[in-house]
């Protein structure tokens, strides 16, 4: 049996444009990873009003995760809610990302967009776990600290996690 938590779960937002992909996909694996620690939201600057149906797919096959629920919404929604965390998931909204309550850390997980590949839908359906692959070693990670750790995180702390599970650059010519 789990102790109950020594305090309130963290609030954290997940940002992105769209609120169609990354950020539902970054919101459904902290809330399973997290085992109660975290509340979970997901947002977007410009909401597309769905959830792209492959990241839906990705988080049933690959996680086990029912996420049928989800539904794309506006940052406007959470205006007045106190975050802990707030990370983007998306370079557009790191860079249209509003100021919020509280003063939460805000942080940046970019990931490339899975919604713009092109091609048949196995090849779209690829790039969605690859996405999803590398937000969930984001999350790992991030759920591997401790509350009282998390409580003293700071945008460089929030920051260092994407920088160590990101891809390495491709090498080029010379390197």
């Amino acid at each position: 049996m789990t102790p109950p938590p020594s305090r309130p779960p963290f609030k954290v937002l997940i940002l992105c444009t769209g609120n169609s992909a990354r950020s539902i996909i970054g919101e459904y694996l902290l809330r399973a990873r997290g085992r109660g620690r975290f509340e979970t939201f997901s947002a977007g600057a410009q909401p597309t009003g769905r959830v792209n149906p492959l990241a839906l797919r990705v988080l049933r096959e690959r996680y086990g995760i029912d996420a049928a629920g989800a539904r794309s919404k506006s940052w406007d929604e959470f205006q007045a809610v106190k975050f802990d965390f707030v990370i983007t998931v998306c370079d557009r909204a790191r860079e249209s990302c509003p100021l919020w309550p509280g003063q939460p850390v805000v942080g940046h997980w970019g990931s490339p967009d899975p919604a713009a590949v092109e091609g048949p839908e196995e090849v779209k359906y690829r790039a969605f776990v690859t996405v999803a692959s590398e937000i969930a070693r984001r999350v790992e990670l991030f759920c591997a600290f401790s509350d009282g750790q998390l409580a003293a995180f700071r945008v460089a702390d929030l920051n260092a996690i994407a920088r160590a599970h990101s891809p390495a650059p491709a090498a080029g010519p010379g390197r």
